[in-house]
């Protein structure tokens, strides 16, 4: 279970979509999040492996059979 404080409006403006078309608040910050989770993991995680590279082997290190765990 997940609870969300939304700034007011933005919570008045799901409200009121949900109150015109009678689905639930749920389903719609349900299907914003999901219709952006994809675009918010890749930008996060190349941020995230920007800041923390992994150890990169060449072509030669690996045809070689180094040691990869060091």
């Amino acid at each position: 279970m997940l609870a969300v404080r939304l700034p007011e409006d933005i919570e008045e403006r799901i409200a009121e979509l949900a109150s015109r078309t009678g689905r639930t608040k749920t389903y719609y910050v349900k299907e914003a999040i999901m219709g952006q989770i994809d675009e918010l993991e890749d930008k996060y995680l190349a941020l995230d492996r920007l800041e923390n590279p992994a150890k990169r082997w060449s072509l030669e290190d690996m045809e070689q059979g180094r040691d990869m765990e060091s």
